[in-house]
């Protein structure tokens, strides 16, 4: 065989092999969409109603400042520990 002819080859398999996986992925998904309307005639979803939740409860003004306190107390702590470093 010449490299001409191979290379024919080559492209003939190529495009048949590529053809080949093309139908198969589209009758593939044709598949796929007709079980899913079979599951959908023969069990349908049920459509419960959204639950509303609950709000949370707004903080008070003396958790607040505790809240602060704490948050304060941390943040001087970690520049005293990383100050050091320098």
């Amino acid at each position: 065989m010449t490299p001409a002819e191979l290379m024919t080859e080559g492209l003939y398999l190529m495009l048949l092999g590529m053809g080949f996986v093309f139908v198969f992925l589209t009758l593939l998904v044709y598949a796929t969409e007709f079980m899913s309307a079979v599951v959908q005639k023969f069990f349908p979803e049920k459509i419960m109603p959204a639950k509303l939740a609950k709000a949370s409860p707004v903080p008070t003004d003396a958790e607040d400042t505790q809240l602060i306190a704490v948050i304060s107390a941390a943040i001087q702590q970690y520049r005293k520990m990383h100050t050091d470093r320098d």
